[in-house]
């Protein structure tokens, strides 16, 4: 009996079950906005007491865009970051502060090297696509 090509052989994971999935980015989230809370370029973005709701739409988005659960775009339709971001005028000192916090939130989601490179590769990609204005 042959078996068909790729039947009996395991499908490519994609990078969200690769990192652990959903456990991997609700660490990453959680840690990403315990360090918004203590930042003072930061917190200030954040007209909202309770981060909780920001942390849970920043992991729903990451979980969808590494491959996982289509929620975020379920909840909050398209995932268009440039247009949710103008609003909030991220200038160069915002960016930086954004990329302290979620590099502390990547060295410590006990991710493989190759993993870890290859996300914080995409979140400094983020983060200058998200700068706004100069400064």
């Amino acid at each position: 009996m042959t078996i068909p090509p790729g039947e009996g052989q395991p499908q490519p994971q994609t990078f969200y079950e690769a990192v652990g999935g959903e456990p991997t980015f609700r660490r990453i989230a959680a840690r990403f906005y315990e360090q918004v809370a203590i930042d003072e370029v930061l917190r200030p973005l954040y007209h909202e007491e309770d981060l909780e709701p920001a942390e849970e739409r920043m992991r729903l988005f990451l979980m969808q865009f590494w491959g996982g659960p289509t929620t975020y775009s379920e909840l909050r339709g398209h995932t268009s970051l440039g247009m949710r971001h103008v609003p909030f005028k991220i200038n160069r000192t915002r960016r930086e502060a954004w990329l302290r916090a979620m590099r502390v939130a990547v060295d410590e989601a006990d991710l493989a090297e190759a993993h870890r490179a290859e996300i914080w590769e995409r979140f400094e990609v983020f983060a200058y696509n998200m700068t706004t204005h100069a400064g």
